[in-house]
């Protein structure tokens, strides 16, 4: 070939590189443009923070009613008509309103960073299933032991589940899994080998982040009545009912942690199958709303088990709350992705050269 016929071939190359090179360029830039934040997501996460602070209001507020003026007899202020009045309504409307102006925080904050309708597909998931979970409970006393829940939280689904019970475990469930790519690393796609033992870990690790917050609320719950343990006297159990469903803890079987975790795993594991914990990592878990909207939610259980002298209650549903969550503060971003290894040496050392 002459010199001629080589720089053809050069130039030709060159150009074929360029050409390459603009291609890759404008993937890149596609796949920049689909992950930046634009507009529509900014809009949607500030409105999340607008009903995370009403929600955080209102877990203040309730937090403070339930440690003074609720708390003992009722003070003269509160037994004039209007008081009455209002007091009635708090009771009717303030637990309700409160947990749904959580879940639209983390609906709205869901939808922005993952899109509506993974968003939804996510919240009708948690829901579903928590609420068949809480209807076998209350009807059975699978898993969690032998309750029913009272009037307090609203409207109950067939008469035994208040509506806001399997909403509070989608946002909380929202939390937990966000937490989770701030303290579990995650796999580089398109890796397919130890994908499932991934999914089954964060959703492992999110079900006892979930569970860390009924330490202090099942004690508080109870306590205030909006729902009620219907436990059999020890001298009636076997040793085997003793350790499951006795009194365990200021009259909550362990039974009911551990149904928790069951079903928080199960939910979690879920919600990974329509949003991978890649993506959480990624899109949510960066983010301060989650942490925040976590810590909220344990204000109200605290301080009333603080008022009710149920010390143990509040001291470990502090550290078991605080726990993971000044865990994911301290981590701060998500942890880099890392590639499996086996699927590298399986492949010959390709796929090595194809995370570079």
């Amino acid at each position: 070939m002459g010199v001629s016929g080589a720089g053809a071939v050069g130039d030709a190359s060159r150009a074929g590189v360029a050409r390459g090179d603009r291609g890759q360029a404008a993937v890149t830039a596609r796949e920049l443009r689909r992950d930046a934040p634009g507009a529509r997501e900014g809009a949607l996460v500030r409105l999340a923070f607008v009903a995370l602070a009403a929600h955080a209001a209102l877990s203040i507020f309730s937090a403070y009613a339930f440690s003074t003026f609720l708390a003992g007899p009722p003070p003269e202020w509160l037994q004039t008509p209007a008081s009455q009045a209002a007091l009635r309504l708090g009771w009717r409307f303030g637990g309700p309103t409160c947990v749904v102006l959580g879940a639209l925080a983390a609906l709205l904050h869901a939808t922005g960073k993952l899109g509506g309708a993974r968003a939804l597909a996510i919240f009708a998931t948690a829901f579903g299933i928590s609420l068949s979970a809480e209807l076998l409970g209350t009807a059975t006393g699978y898993p969690f032991g032998p309750y029913a829940y009272t009037g307090q939280l609203g409207y109950r689904i067939a008469g035994l589940v208040p509506f806001n019970i399997p909403t509070s475990w989608f946002f909380m469930l929202y939390c937990s899994l966000a937490m989770c790519g701030r303290l579990l690393p995650t796999l580089a796609p398109p890796r397919r080998l130890g994908q499932a033992r991934e999914r089954w870990l964060w959703a492992l690790t999110a079900g006892v982040v979930l569970t860390a917050w009924d330490v202090s609320m099942d004690p508080a719950m109870v306590r205030t009545t909006h729902w009620l343990w219907h436990l059999r006297p020890a001298a009636e159990q076997s040793a085997l009912e003793r350790f499951f469903l006795g009194d365990l803890f200021y009259g909550m079987p362990l039974s009911n942690w551990l149904g928790w975790l069951l079903t928080g795993t199960v939910v979690a594991w879920a919600m990974l199958g329509i949003v991978p914990p890649a993506t959480f990592a990624h899109r949510v878990s960066p983010s301060r709303f989650p942490l925040l909207l976590y810590a909220v939610n344990g204000i109200l259980p605290i301080a009333i088990c603080v008022r009710q002298g149920m010390a143990w209650a509040a001291v470990l549903g502090a550290v078991a709350m605080g726990v993971p969550l000044a865990l994911a503060v301290r981590a701060g971003h998500p942890r880099p992705a890392i590639s499996d290894q086996r699927s590298v040496i399986g492949n010959g050392g390709a796929g090595l050269l194809a995370d570079r």
